[in-house]
Protein backbone atom coordinates (compact mmCIF):
# COMPACT_ATOMS: atom_id res chain seq x y z
CA UNK A 1 0.00 0.00 0.00
CA UNK A 2 1.79 3.54 -1.11
CA UNK A 3 2.49 5.86 2.24
CA UNK A 4 0.59 8.50 1.11
CA UNK A 5 -2.89 6.11 1.05
CA UNK A 6 -1.74 5.02 4.21
CA UNK A 7 -1.54 7.94 5.75
CA UNK A 8 -5.05 9.46 4.11
CA UNK A 9 -6.96 6.24 5.88
CA UNK A 10 -5.34 7.10 9.20
CA UNK A 11 -5.89 11.04 9.03
CA UNK A 12 -10.12 10.63 7.72
CA UNK A 13 -11.51 12.73 6.22
CA UNK A 14 -9.81 15.94 6.09
CA UNK A 15 -11.88 18.49 3.97
CA UNK A 16 -13.21 21.65 5.36
CA UNK A 17 -16.48 21.97 6.19
CA UNK A 18 -18.95 24.72 4.70
CA UNK A 19 -22.73 23.65 4.13
CA UNK A 20 -24.43 23.56 7.27
CA UNK A 21 -23.36 26.52 9.56
CA UNK A 22 -20.14 27.46 10.48
CA UNK A 23 -17.59 24.44 10.09
CA UNK A 24 -14.05 23.86 9.87
CA UNK A 25 -12.73 26.08 7.11
CA UNK A 26 -8.91 25.26 7.46
CA UNK A 27 -7.52 28.48 8.53
CA UNK A 28 -7.44 28.47 11.91
CA UNK A 29 -4.56 30.58 13.45
CA UNK A 30 -3.91 31.99 9.75
CA UNK A 31 -2.80 35.74 9.23
CA UNK A 32 -5.61 38.19 8.31
CA UNK A 33 -5.86 41.81 7.72
CA UNK A 34 -4.83 44.20 10.47
CA UNK A 35 -7.36 45.60 12.94
CA UNK A 36 -7.72 49.04 13.39
CA UNK A 37 -8.42 50.60 17.12
CA UNK A 38 -8.50 54.28 16.54
CA UNK A 39 -8.72 55.48 20.28
CA UNK A 40 -5.02 53.92 20.49
CA UNK A 41 -3.87 56.66 17.68
CA UNK A 42 -1.37 59.19 18.68
CA UNK A 43 -2.42 62.34 17.27
CA UNK A 44 1.57 63.24 16.70
CA UNK A 45 2.12 59.44 14.81
CA UNK A 46 2.40 58.97 10.93
CA UNK A 47 5.02 55.70 11.41
CA UNK A 48 2.46 53.28 9.77
CA UNK A 49 1.41 56.02 6.84
CA UNK A 50 5.17 55.68 5.99
CA UNK A 51 5.38 52.13 6.01
CA UNK A 52 2.24 51.04 4.13
CA UNK A 53 4.04 50.43 0.52
CA UNK A 54 0.58 49.80 -1.28
CA UNK A 55 -1.14 53.23 0.38
CA UNK A 56 -3.45 51.50 2.15
CA UNK A 57 -3.27 53.95 5.09
CA UNK A 58 -3.46 57.52 5.10
CA UNK A 59 -4.01 60.51 7.49
CA UNK A 60 -7.15 62.09 7.75
CA UNK A 61 -7.93 66.55 8.62
CA UNK A 62 -10.09 67.52 11.10
CA UNK A 63 -11.30 63.94 12.08
CA UNK A 64 -10.91 62.55 15.48
CA UNK A 65 -10.63 59.03 13.59
CA UNK A 66 -6.85 60.04 12.40
CA UNK A 67 -6.39 57.08 9.62
CA UNK A 68 -8.03 56.17 6.21
CA UNK A 69 -7.77 52.62 6.28
CA UNK A 70 -8.67 50.67 2.82
CA UNK A 71 -8.62 47.11 3.09
CA UNK A 72 -8.62 47.42 -1.28
CA UNK A 73 -5.28 48.39 -1.07
CA UNK A 74 -4.02 46.23 1.49
CA UNK A 75 -1.49 42.88 0.95
CA UNK A 76 -1.74 42.45 4.54
CA UNK A 77 2.17 42.85 4.86
CA UNK A 78 2.07 43.64 8.68
CA UNK A 79 4.70 46.67 8.31
CA UNK A 80 2.06 48.85 9.75
CA UNK A 81 1.99 46.47 12.81
CA UNK A 82 5.28 46.13 12.75
CA UNK A 83 5.80 49.83 13.24
CA UNK A 84 2.98 51.09 15.04
CA UNK A 85 4.60 52.16 18.59
CA UNK A 86 1.01 52.54 20.11
CA UNK A 87 -1.16 49.30 19.41
CA UNK A 88 -3.64 51.11 16.91
CA UNK A 89 -2.76 48.82 14.62
CA UNK A 90 -2.72 45.31 15.39
CA UNK A 91 -2.40 41.64 13.54
CA UNK A 92 -4.91 39.04 13.47
CA UNK A 93 -6.77 36.14 11.34
CA UNK A 94 -9.63 38.24 10.21
CA UNK A 95 -9.32 36.59 6.22
CA UNK A 96 -13.28 36.43 5.49
CA UNK A 97 -13.04 40.14 3.52
CA UNK A 98 -15.25 39.65 0.78
CA UNK A 99 -17.58 41.92 -0.06
CA UNK A 100 -20.45 43.55 -2.12
CA UNK A 101 -20.07 47.07 -2.17
CA UNK A 102 -16.53 48.41 -2.83
CA UNK A 103 -17.14 50.94 -0.30
CA UNK A 104 -17.43 48.54 2.49
CA UNK A 105 -13.87 47.84 2.55
CA UNK A 106 -13.17 51.55 3.64
CA UNK A 107 -12.55 51.88 7.47
CA UNK A 108 -15.87 54.28 9.16
CA UNK A 109 -16.49 55.49 12.18
CA UNK A 110 -19.94 54.29 12.55
CA UNK A 111 -21.90 51.28 11.37
CA UNK A 112 -24.84 51.97 8.93
CA UNK A 113 -28.41 50.80 10.04
CA UNK A 114 -29.74 47.17 9.12
CA UNK A 115 -31.48 48.28 6.17
CA UNK A 116 -28.49 49.73 4.72
CA UNK A 117 -26.86 46.45 5.08
CA UNK A 118 -28.95 44.52 3.08
CA UNK A 119 -27.05 42.88 -0.21
CA UNK A 120 -28.06 43.62 -3.50
CA UNK A 121 -28.41 40.21 -5.48
CA UNK A 122 -28.62 40.04 -9.41
CA UNK A 123 -28.18 35.64 -9.35
CA UNK A 124 -31.83 33.99 -9.83
CA UNK A 125 -33.24 31.31 -7.29
CA UNK A 126 -31.82 28.79 -10.02
CA UNK A 127 -28.56 29.69 -9.79
CA UNK A 128 -28.12 29.18 -5.97
CA UNK A 129 -27.03 24.92 -7.09
CA UNK A 130 -24.23 25.27 -9.08
CA UNK A 131 -21.69 28.16 -10.19
CA UNK A 132 -18.94 28.09 -13.06
CA UNK A 133 -16.15 30.38 -13.21
CA UNK A 134 -14.20 32.01 -16.00
CA UNK A 135 -10.71 32.64 -14.75
CA UNK A 136 -8.63 35.52 -16.53
CA UNK A 137 -5.10 36.71 -15.35
CA UNK A 138 -5.44 40.58 -16.43
CA UNK A 139 -1.45 40.91 -15.06
CA UNK A 140 -1.03 39.00 -12.01
CA UNK A 141 2.22 37.34 -10.34
CA UNK A 142 0.60 34.26 -9.97
CA UNK A 143 0.13 34.70 -6.23
CA UNK A 144 -3.55 34.46 -6.71
CA UNK A 145 -3.12 31.73 -8.78
CA UNK A 146 -1.53 29.38 -6.38
CA UNK A 147 -4.41 30.11 -3.85
CA UNK A 148 -6.81 29.33 -7.26
CA UNK A 149 -5.34 25.75 -7.76
CA UNK A 150 -5.42 24.98 -4.16
CA UNK A 151 -9.12 25.07 -4.06
CA UNK A 152 -9.17 21.94 -6.28
CA UNK A 153 -7.36 19.56 -3.85
CA UNK A 154 -8.65 17.36 -1.88
CA UNK A 155 -8.88 19.54 1.65
CA UNK A 156 -10.73 22.42 0.06
CA UNK A 157 -12.53 20.38 -2.63
CA UNK A 158 -14.21 23.36 -4.38
CA UNK A 159 -16.35 20.59 -6.60
CA UNK A 160 -18.40 19.16 -4.07
CA UNK A 161 -19.54 22.83 -3.31
CA UNK A 162 -21.03 22.71 -7.09
CA UNK A 163 -18.36 25.29 -7.90
CA UNK A 164 -16.39 24.87 -11.41
CA UNK A 165 -13.81 26.10 -13.64
CA UNK A 166 -14.74 26.56 -17.42
CA UNK A 167 -12.46 27.17 -20.10
CA UNK A 168 -15.20 29.15 -21.93
CA UNK A 169 -17.06 32.95 -21.17
CA UNK A 170 -20.23 31.23 -22.76
CA UNK A 171 -20.80 28.71 -20.23
CA UNK A 172 -19.77 31.05 -16.87
CA UNK A 173 -21.75 32.72 -14.65
CA UNK A 174 -18.66 34.54 -13.15
CA UNK A 175 -15.90 35.99 -14.69
CA UNK A 176 -13.24 35.77 -11.65
CA UNK A 177 -10.16 38.48 -12.64
CA UNK A 178 -6.62 38.50 -11.46
CA UNK A 179 -4.20 41.00 -11.76
CA UNK A 180 -3.77 44.36 -11.91
CA UNK A 181 -5.63 44.75 -15.40
CA UNK A 182 -2.71 45.90 -17.16
CA UNK A 183 -3.86 47.75 -20.57
CA UNK A 184 -2.71 45.27 -22.74
CA UNK A 185 -5.73 43.23 -21.28
CA UNK A 186 -8.33 45.62 -21.13
CA UNK A 187 -10.09 44.47 -24.14
CA UNK A 188 -9.81 40.90 -23.71
CA UNK A 189 -11.38 41.21 -20.53
CA UNK A 190 -14.27 43.16 -21.51
CA UNK A 191 -14.56 40.60 -24.78
CA UNK A 192 -14.54 37.93 -22.26
CA UNK A 193 -17.62 39.50 -20.06
CA UNK A 194 -19.59 40.35 -23.26
CA UNK A 195 -19.25 36.61 -24.31
CA UNK A 196 -20.81 35.50 -21.04
CA UNK A 197 -25.00 34.79 -20.91
CA UNK A 198 -26.59 36.80 -18.75
CA UNK A 199 -27.04 37.06 -15.33
CA UNK A 200 -23.61 37.42 -14.98
CA UNK A 201 -21.35 38.42 -12.16
CA UNK A 202 -17.45 39.74 -11.74
CA UNK A 203 -15.12 38.35 -8.88
CA UNK A 204 -12.34 40.77 -8.10
CA UNK A 205 -9.94 38.27 -7.15
CA UNK A 206 -6.60 40.12 -4.72
CA UNK A 207 -5.63 43.65 -4.07
CA UNK A 208 -4.11 44.23 -7.33
CA UNK A 209 -7.65 43.47 -9.07
CA UNK A 210 -9.50 46.01 -6.80
CA UNK A 211 -6.70 48.91 -6.98
CA UNK A 212 -3.91 47.81 -8.95
CA UNK A 213 -2.05 47.06 -5.64
CA UNK A 214 1.78 47.90 -5.40
CA UNK A 215 2.16 47.95 -9.01
CA UNK A 216 -0.79 50.70 -9.42
CA UNK A 217 0.02 53.38 -11.97
CA UNK A 218 2.93 51.61 -13.57
CA UNK A 219 3.95 52.07 -17.14
CA UNK A 220 1.87 49.34 -18.11
CA UNK A 221 -0.11 48.44 -14.89
CA UNK A 222 -3.94 49.96 -14.23
CA UNK A 223 -5.73 50.04 -11.18
CA UNK A 224 -7.82 46.74 -11.07
CA UNK A 225 -11.15 46.43 -12.20
CA UNK A 226 -12.96 50.15 -10.81
CA UNK A 227 -14.19 51.38 -13.93
CA UNK A 228 -14.04 49.39 -16.35
CA UNK A 229 -16.63 45.78 -15.44
CA UNK A 230 -19.22 46.19 -12.88
CA UNK A 231 -18.29 44.05 -10.04
CA UNK A 232 -19.78 42.17 -8.01
CA UNK A 233 -18.03 41.14 -4.98
CA UNK A 234 -14.34 42.37 -4.06
CA UNK A 235 -11.84 40.60 -2.02
CA UNK A 236 -8.48 41.58 -0.93
CA UNK A 237 -5.93 39.76 0.34
CA UNK A 238 -2.16 39.50 -1.44
CA UNK A 239 -2.82 36.39 -2.22
CA UNK A 240 -6.41 35.84 -0.57
CA UNK A 241 -5.87 32.52 0.72
CA UNK A 242 -8.41 29.59 -0.41
CA UNK A 243 -11.10 29.45 2.35
CA UNK A 244 -11.68 33.44 1.82
CA UNK A 245 -12.05 32.82 -2.05
CA UNK A 246 -14.69 29.66 -0.92
CA UNK A 247 -16.53 32.73 0.90
CA UNK A 248 -16.43 35.35 -1.74
CA UNK A 249 -17.65 32.44 -4.51
CA UNK A 250 -20.58 30.97 -1.81
CA UNK A 251 -21.33 35.10 -1.58
CA UNK A 252 -22.56 34.87 -4.97
CA UNK A 253 -24.82 32.60 -4.98
CA UNK A 254 -26.31 33.60 -1.28
CA UNK A 255 -24.68 30.45 0.35
CA UNK A 256 -22.44 32.80 2.87
CA UNK A 257 -22.99 35.76 4.11
CA UNK A 258 -21.22 39.17 3.78
CA UNK A 259 -18.95 39.43 7.47
CA UNK A 260 -17.60 42.52 6.43
CA UNK A 261 -19.25 46.09 6.42
CA UNK A 262 -17.46 49.44 6.98
CA UNK A 263 -13.83 47.97 7.30
CA UNK A 264 -15.13 45.97 10.00
CA UNK A 265 -15.23 42.40 10.89
CA UNK A 266 -18.34 41.43 12.26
Amino acid sequence: MPAWTLYGLMRGVATTKWEGGEGDTGQVGVQGMPRYNPEKCDSGCNECVVACLPGALSLKEGSEVRLNLDYGRCIACQLCVETCPTGALTGSNDWAFGVANRDDLLWKDAMGSADARTLKRRVEQVFKGSLHIRHVDAGSCNGCESELQALNNPFYNLHRLGIFFTPSPRFADVLLVTGTVTYAMRQPLKATYEAMPDPKMVLALGTCAISGGIAAGGYSSGHGLDGVLPVDVWLPGCPPNPAAIIQALLMLIDRAPQKVRGGRLE
